[in-house]
């Protein structure tokens, strides 16, 4: 099997948000003051952990099995994650009603 590299174009940005955008939740920044005062910067921390399946890979899960084919989207979806990454499979599958 052979991987399709694909190279990043803001069109092809704006038309991921665009997907993504009724399925992720745009999540806040918050500055972290233990590690802003220990490293004398501002650190903040995005968090995406106030996602429904609370971490972001949701993002990549629903962007792939959303762009699959309409022949390979009936064939059903794997996935070998028991983590992050399955959770996200599991909503994605269950949004675009997906075996």
């Amino acid at each position: 099997m052979s991987i399709k590299q694909e190279i990043v174009t803001i069109e092809n940005v704006r038309k991921t948000a665009s997907l993504l955008k009724e399925v992720v939740l745009t999540t806040p920044l918050m500055k972290n003051n233990f590690l802003s005062d220990k490293f004398n910067a501002n650190i903040f921390f995005k968090r995406e952990d106030l996602q429904q399946v609370r971490s972001y890979k949701i993002r990549g899960a629903y962007n792939k099995i959303a762009s699959l084919s309409p022949q390979k989207q009936k064939r059903g979806v794997l996935t070998a994650s028991a983590g992050n990454h399955a959770q996200g499979v599991a909503l994605s599958c269950k949004l675009l009603k997906i075996n």
